[in-house]
Formats: structure tokens, C-alpha cells, sequence
């Protein structure tokens, strides 16, 4: 719903703020007053174009913001598609402006959007109805979709197992195309698969592995580098204890030969005297702690020295992994994951003529299963269209249309799309003995008016638009038709928001919300006016619009305003 606009310097307005309320917004003022200007405004605001007179003379920046509050699910759903979120209020600010070199800028709740995705947010936010204004009921693309929301209980449901039956009937299709296709493509389609599963299987892929080969080669390169003194001193000592400890040498045998020569002593004299035996004993302990400090320090001692060959090795290995993921995936679990399709595939491939005979029979059945379904759609939107299509005509004739016919055409379509085989379009004949034509092709101003709001009057409750706006609905209607006009406008009004910009007394006397459009001239610049009327102000108006304000008139618009 449209909750406030300010316009600024767009015309004939200098500036004005309007705050709108629920149900029927009425506008009226004199001739070249503005009124349509300030619809002008909104659809400028939405991403309309601007005419050349739309930036006010003399001054360098026009400006337009509304403020709509989010009520429908629809739009919430179109916004976060876009990236857009209401306020916590639930309000939407739309901003836009016009410089002087005809550059613009629209803004949602500050963010920068292009007028693209401004239009196509505004298509579920606001329709206008006017004599040359685009009306989403003339668009027979949306006419299936107003249907299919009147179509009730169930019907969504019925809608989704469709659309899935067709996507699984696309899968198939797509499956069974790669199978019965071109022999010389499937076999290119083996062979490419052949050759990169056995590329990946001669790697030995192993998960972790090229984290530990990272590793590895960060510590084997680090010996490569020039050392300083305290890494030759590292390298020196942990040598010589190795030496000392387990390898000896020329001049000497190692610590652990010594110790294990010992020990064999010591037990040979434990033997002679058992009081011995507690220390050869504890010897052994040591020596064995000696012996397995001593392998753990020559490991240590291998490893700090550079190892060229290895480090080559991983390198090489390193590059295989790096050539592998750029071939089949951002990283070794993507590689395997790749492997494990291709295997499927090339099994799939292999096994053509069998897997064939099978998707065909799965093909047929799901056919089968589609088709009933979309028919199961069809009868439920032509049940539906005898219904809208009786009230629709009897909103018509209401509005002194008696002549009036309306038909929903429900035609198949060759195939199956994704709203099912029916192609829909709404018909009118307007006047006795005219044949049915699409509603773009009323002639006549005032029947497209009355036209148009009967479809919305019936389709409201199928139509998740907050916000509907007249202009100059009452073109060619007059006397007892103008009073059911109003009386419709008033019903819809009482389901929707509505902005009208009307001429005719019996319309503006339904208004739930009443503003006054007037042009004055002040210090010597002409600027256009907007003013909330109260209650006695709304009387004054619809006896101006009568014809002049006097005490008849007076005491007619009070009784028109009684009856609403």
C-alpha cells in the first residue's frame, strides 16, 4: 500500500507531501490543475519515463519518493530475490531523482537500483489504469495466472506435482537424447570419460596426502637454504651424539656397544653372587632407554639433512595434484568426486541399449502421467472460468454495460509449458452484436473504465497488487452509471487501496480519504497545491463538481456523502 509521496519540483509542483490512507483515495480539482500530474509522479517514482516538461522550470533536480508498506507475500519474495529487505516497520522507500542533463537515480531504502529492476519490483507493488496507460489485465500472458489464483483450494497443489512430473519428463528426455543420439558423440562422450577416469586412477589419489606433502616440503626446502650458525651447530651436534650414542667410531665404540658389553658382564658376575642381579637389572633398563633415545635421535639426524631426490619427488607430486584440480575441481575431494561421476557415467554409456529400453518405458509412463495431470488443470480452470465469467458479466451489467459478454479462452497448446497445455486470454464483446475480441481492443474509453474495474472488482481476491490507481476512470460515463461506478470503487476499496482521479460527483462522494487539487499563482511563479479535505471540505468539492457551490447544491453533495 502507498503509504506517503513527496514530490519535488516535477512541474507545476514545487513541493508536496500526501499521506494516503486505506480504501478510496480520491483526487479532483480543476482542469490543468495537476492531478494527473502527480500520477505522473508515482509511475516516474516506479520507474516510468519522464517527459521533457517534467523537471520544473529554472530549477536543476526533480525529486520523487513513495513510501509503500509490504503486505504481499509475492512482493516480499521478489525483493529478497533481489537483495532487497523492508524496514522493520515493513516499509519500502522508493526513491528517484532527475537532473537537468536527464540523468536519474532510483534508490530502495537507500540502496541503489537500476530503473530494470525498480519496474520489475513495481509490477507486483502498484497497477494505473488510465485511457493510454499499460494495464496488466490487457497482457493475456498474466491472464492464466489471475485465473489460477481463483481456481481455489487444491489447485496449487495440483499445479505442483505438474511441475514436477514435467521436470522429471525433462530429465528423462535429456538422458535418453544422449543414449539414442549421434553414435560417433556417444562414443567421443566414452572416450573422454575412459581417458580421465584412468588419468585419475593412475594418480593413487589418497585424502590428506597433499596437506602432509606441503608439510614435508616446507621443512625439506628450509635445509636447502643457506645456514646460519646456529642451524650448522644443530646439525653438528645432533651428528655427534649419534656418533657417540649409536654409531661410534675409529677411535671409540658407541655408548650403546659399551653399555650392552657392560651389561653382559654384569650378568655373567651375576651369576657368582645373586645381590648383582637388582643391578644388572636397572642396567638394563638404562640401556634400553639409551638404545631407543639413540635410533630417535640418527632419525632425527637423517631428516635434518637436505634430500634433493625427495624433494623432487614431491614436487613432481605436488604438480600432478595442481594439474589434476585445475582439470576436474578446486581440490582432491572435488577430483574424486569427479572420478565418481565419471565412473557413473561411463557405466550409464556403456549399458546404452539396455538403459535405453528402460528410460523409454520410464518416458512413456511419465508422459502418461503428465498428461492427466495437465488435463486435471484444464478442467479445473474451465469449471473456474464459467464462474468468473458469470460474475464479470453481471458486474458489467451493474455498471449499465447490459449488452456485455465476457469469455476466458482456454485453447491447447502443442506442448506442454510450464503452467500446463492451456494458453488462456480474456474476450469481451462490449456491445450487442460485436463479436468476442481481446480486451485491448475496446475501442471506447469509458467502456475499458467500467471493463477494467469489474475484472479487478471480481479478480481482487485472486490479485496480490496493494494498490490500484484510476485516472480519469469516469471518461464517457455519466448519471446513474457513474453512481454504480462509485459504488464499485467503493467495494474494491474496501479490499484494496485505490487512487482515483476523478470529475464526477457520485464517484468523488465515495471517497473514504478526499484531496483537493488546486493551481495558484504566487509571487509570480504558478505552483499546484494539495490539500487534505475534512469533512465539510469534501462536501464543498462534490458540490462544486455538481456544478457550482451553492445551497442546493450544498444540501445535495451532504446527501450524496450520507448514502456511501
Amino acid at each position: 500500500m502507498l503509504e506517503h509521496l513527496h514530490i519535488r519540483n516535477v512541474a507545476l509542483i514545487k513541493e508536496s507531501e500526501i499521506s494516503f490512507g486505506d480504501g478510496l483515495n480520491i483526487l479532483t480539482g480543476e482542469t490543468g490543475a495537476g492531478k494527473s500530474m502527480i500520477i505522473d509522479s508515482l509511475q516516474f517514482a516506479l520507474g516510468g519515463r519522464a517527459g521533457k516538461d517534467f523537471l520544473r522550470h529554472g530549477e536543476k533536480q526533480a525529486a520523487v519518493e513513495a513510501l509503500f508498506s509490504v503486505q504481499s507475500q509475492a512482493l516480499t519474495e521478489k525483493l529478497a530475490e533481489n537483495g532487497i529487505v523492508p524496514e522493520e516497520d515493513g516499509t519500502l522507500l522508493i526513491t528517484r531523482t532527475l537532473s537537468e542533463a536527464g540523468k536519474s537515480v532510483c534508490r530502495i531504502n537507500g540502496s541503489t537500483v537500476t530503473v530494470g529492476m525498480l519496474k520489475e519490483i513495481a509490477e507486483d507493488m502498484i497497477d494505473i489504469y488510465g485511457q493510454h496507460e499499460h494495464q496488466s489485465l490487457l497482457n493475456p500472458v498474466k491472464h492464466i495466472r489471475l485465473l489460477d489464483r481463483f481456481c481455489g483450494a487444491g489447485f496449487g497443489e495440483a499445479m505442483e506435482e505438474y511441475k514436477n512430473s514435467r521436470q522429471r519428463l525433462k530429465d528423462l528426455e535429456k538422458q535418453l537424447a544422449i543414449l539414442i543420439g549421434d553414435e560417433s558423440q556417444r562414443e567421443q562422450r566414452m572416450d573422454m570419460l575412459l581417458f580421465q577416469k584412468e588419468e585419475i586412477e593412475a594418480a593413487e589419489l589418497q585424502e590428506g596426502e597433499e596437506d602432509a606433502l606441503l608439510e614435508q616440503k616446507k621443512r625439506l626446502s628450509s635445509m636447502e637454504t643457506p645456514y646460519n650458525g646456529f642451524k650448522r651447530r644443530l646439525i653438528r651436534l645432533t651428528g655427534e651424539s649419534v656418533t657417540l650414542l649409536y654409531d661410534g667410531d675409529d677411535r671409540a665404540p658407541s655408548a650403546c656397544d659399551q653399555l650392552g658389553d657392560a651389561l653382559a658382564k654384569l650378568r655373567e658376575a651375576a651369576e657368582y653372587d645373586a645381590a648383582l642381579s637388582p643391578l644388572a637389572d636397572a642396567l638394563a633398563d638404562g640401556y634400553a632407554a639409551v638404545e631407543d633415545c639413540a635410533r630417535e635421535l640418527k632419525r632425527e639426524a637423517e631428516e635434518q639433512e637436505a634430500d634433493p631426490e625427495e624433494l623432487e619427488r614431491i614436487e613432481e607430486r605436488l604438480q600432478l595434484f595442481y594439474k589434476l584440480k585445475r582439470k576436474y575441481g578446486g581440490s582432491i575431494e572435488a577430483v574424486l568426486e569427479f572420478y565418481e561421476k565419471a565412473v557413473q557415467e561411463l557405466e550409464f554409456l556403456s549399458n546404452s541399449s539396455e538403459k535405453a529400453a528402460e528410460l523409454s518405458a520410464k518416458k512413456a509412463a511419465e508422459e502418461k502421467r503428465l498428461s492427466a495431470l495437465a488435463e486435471t488443470l484444464t478442467a479445473r480452470r474451465r469449471a473456474t472460468a464459467e464462474q468468473v465469467e458469470e460474475q464479470i458479466e453481471t458486474a458489467l451489467h451493474d455498471m449499465e454495460m447490459k449488452h456485455a459478454r465476457f469469455h476466458i479462452q482456454i485453447e491447447e497448446k502443442a506442448d506442454w509449458g510450464a503452467d500446463g497445455k492451456d494458453k488462456v486470454e480474456f474476450l469481451i464483446s462490449a456491445n450487442a452484436g460485436e463479436p468476442l475480441k481481446p480486451l485491448a481492443k475496446i475501442a471506447s474509453g469509458g467502456e475499458m473504465s467500467r471493463v477494467m474495474l469489474a475484472l479487478k472488482t471480481v479478480l481482487v481476491d485472486a490479485d496480490e497488487i496493494g494498490t490500484f490507481i484510476f485516472d480519469e476512470i469516469d471518461t464517457g460515463v455519466s448519471g446513474r452509471t457513474a453512481r454504480r461506478v462509485g459504488e464499485k470503487m467503493r467495494f474494491l476499496g474496501g479490499k484494496r487501496q485505490l487512487l482515483c482521479i476523478t470529475h464526477l460527483p457520485q464517484i468523488a462522494a465515495m471517497a473514504d480519504n478526499h484531496f483537493l487539487i488546486e493551481k495558484e499563482s504566487d509571487a509570480g511563479e504558478t505552483v499546484t497545491r494539495v490539500t487534505a479535505l475534512d469533512e465539510e471540505g469534501a462536501v464543498r468539492e462534490v458540490a462544486r463538481l455538481m456544478n457550482d457551490v451553492t445551497e442546493t447544491t450544498l444540501a445535495a453533495a451532504r446527501e450524496l456523502l450520507a448514502e456511501k
